[in-house]
């Protein structure tokens, strides 16, 4: 059923191609109630097309644009939420509009989580639904010019949405991710000393490995991004022989998941040549026997690396806890340090400590001959940066000739 009213005196220009007030999907198993809604809302110069369920709603939306989705909560085979997250897959923009004749506070609270503009409670008077139906139609024209001109410019790891938004991006990055392979290189023998996996999506708010992680945290699924990323290095690993060590990025939570304590795990197989680079994103604090499981990991045959030295404070609370093999400057540390003499004299004072207590340094962010060079005055030797690859896909060619 379709109801078109007359636009009214103070609506914008008509572009040719819509209904002046815009297009409303109004959705509501009770069909006396989702006329009456309708014919209030086409009196208002709104086009509105109904549906009794949220199955036939889910499809009319997969079809057709609208401008604002109005739906009740409660319906047989598809709830407003379910619909809710079934739009967000392909569209994250088009504002939703909740109504319940029922409320609870579970529902109001669910509803604000899943990205609900607004929670309306029944019966509703004409001119209140007419408003917000009016407001979230303006909301929706400003989202698309947003989004059109971070698409212009190419601006990736946006966080723009809400909740379901957000698991439908999350659930197409982990679908399309990949991971890239940067080598870590020995300049002092022109050789590769090791690969650092990197996580690479097609996701385009999401292609940041940091917004990534971050998505992540907020929908609780860490544990299960690590355990993706662990079975497509153990994929590359069963297939092509690694020209040396191969360093994972491991999220401190990730230590509280027993899959990775597991032998049997695909990536347990190559323990023997994987070195797990612990990114404190989250305090080590939180994981209560971080020592123990690390032993455990240790006994497996794995190698422990701290991430990020000179970023804070995370890297030098992580010694106590992991007692690395390894530590990795960060690039803060790294960039301009042949300009600057402070940078020198504490790169110079990490690689005097940690040849003290025999663990390896790996310079990070190594951009210019002239870093690279800086950092082998004070005693470094391993090196990863774009002066020898960028990531790829096994294995890139190395650059050893600048």
């Amino acid at each position: 059923m379709s109801a078109t009213g007359v636009a009214s005196p103070d609506a914008p220009p008509d572009d040719g191609f819509r209904p002046r007030q815009g297009v409303v999907l109004l959705v509501d198993d009770e069909g006396s109630i989702a006329r009456a809604y309708a014919r209030s809302l086409g009196a208002a110069g709104f086009e509105v097309v109904c549906a009794f369920d949220g199955s036939e709603a889910a499809a009319m939306a997969r079809d057709r644009r609208f401008d604002v989705i109005v739906s009740d909560i409660t319906m047989p085979q598809m709830s407003g939420l379910d619909l809710l997250r079934a739009v967000r897959e392909h569209d994250l923009d088009v504002p939703f509009v909740l109504m319940t004749g029922g409320p609870t506070i579970d529902s109001a609270v669910r509803a604000v989580e899943y990205g609900a503009l607004r929670y309306l409670i029944k019966p509703i008077d004409p001119p209140d639904l007419e408003d917000v139906v009016r407001r979230a139609v303006r909301l929706h024209q400003i989202a698309r010019v947003k989004r059109e001109a971070l698409e212009m410019f190419q601006q990736e790891g946006k966080q723009l949405g809400d909740r379901a938004g957000l698991e439908a991006r999350f659930a197409n990055a982990i679908q399309s991710l990949w991971i890239a392979y940067q080598p870590i290189v020995s300049w002092s023998r022109r050789t590769t000393f090791a690969w650092e996996a990197l996580v690479r999506n097609e996701e385009p708010t999401l292609r940041s490995p940091p917004d990534l992680f971050a998505a992540a945290e907020r929908l609780g699924r860490v544990q299960e991004l690590g355990r993706t990323v662990r079975d497509r290095v153990a994929q590359t690993m069963d297939r092509y022989p690694v020209p040396g060590l191969l360093f994972i990025n491991l999220h401190a939570l990730e230590l509280d998941d027993d899959s990775l304590l597991d032998g049997a795990a695909p990536l347990s197989r190559h323990a023997s040549r994987v070195v797990l680079e612990v990114t404190e994103r989250a305090p080590l604090e939180e994981i209560p026997d971080a020592t123990e499981r690390v032993a455990r990991l240790r006994a497996l045959g794995y190698r422990i690396a701290v991430d990020d030295l000179g970023a804070g404070y995370a890297g030098l609370t992580s010694f106590a806890h992991l007692e690395p093999e390894v530590v990795k400057v960060d690039m803060s540390l790294i960039r301009g340090i042949d300009r600057s003499p402070m940078k020198q004299k504490l790169l110079a004072s990490i690689v005097s400590l940690c040849r003290d207590l025999g663990i390896e340094i790996i310079a990070e962010g190594i951009e210019t001959p002239e870093e690279r060079d800086a950092l082998i005055r004070v005693g470094g030797d391993l090196c990863q940066g774009y002066l020898f690859a960028r990531p790829e896909r096994p294995w890139a060619a190395i650059d050893f000739g600048r």
